[in-house]
């Protein structure tokens, strides 16, 4: 039996990726333009975290240009999809950021997150090309 779990696992898990499989994955300019559209109030044009928001927020928003030299030269892909979808662990009354989840979940593309296809939302598979692209 534990061959047939194994190969019912996969295959389950190749029908996921294969129902969430686009003609092509999202590239940075698509996710540059859900960035303008939802984050740069906040975020700012350069993803510095300057935005106009930026004068009344009670935290200012992080430089997101940065994130892998913060978490040792490798871009914290799990961690910044979790903080963009919207991180279990921290309720809507306990973050600044809105959690985009609901939004996004319709559309979904498998992208790799510590060595795992997952699935995920096409916008935010976007803005994590995009905002690893802007990585100095």
């Amino acid at each position: 039996m534990p061959v047939l779990r194994t190969s019912l696992g996969a295959g389950i898990g190749l029908v996921l990726l294969a129902a969430c499989a686009p003609n092509s994955m999202p590239d940075a300019p698509e996710g540059a333009a859900f960035f303008a559209a939802n984050c740069v109030a906040c975020h700012g044009g350069d993803a510095r975290g300057a935005g106009a928001a930026d004068t009344w927020l009670t935290a200012r928003p992080p430089d997101l240009t940065v994130l892998a030299r913060d978490n040792g030269g490798v871009f914290p892909t799990a961690r910044t999809l979790s903080t963009i979808w919207g991180d279990p662990e921290q309720s809507h009354l306990a973050r600044v950021m809105p959690q985009f989840g609901g939004a996004m979940a319709d559309d979904l593309v498998p992208v790799e997150v510590d060595g795992v296809l997952t699935p995920t939302p096409r916008a935010l598979a976007g803005v994590l090309a995009y905002l690893e692209s802007l990585q100095r």
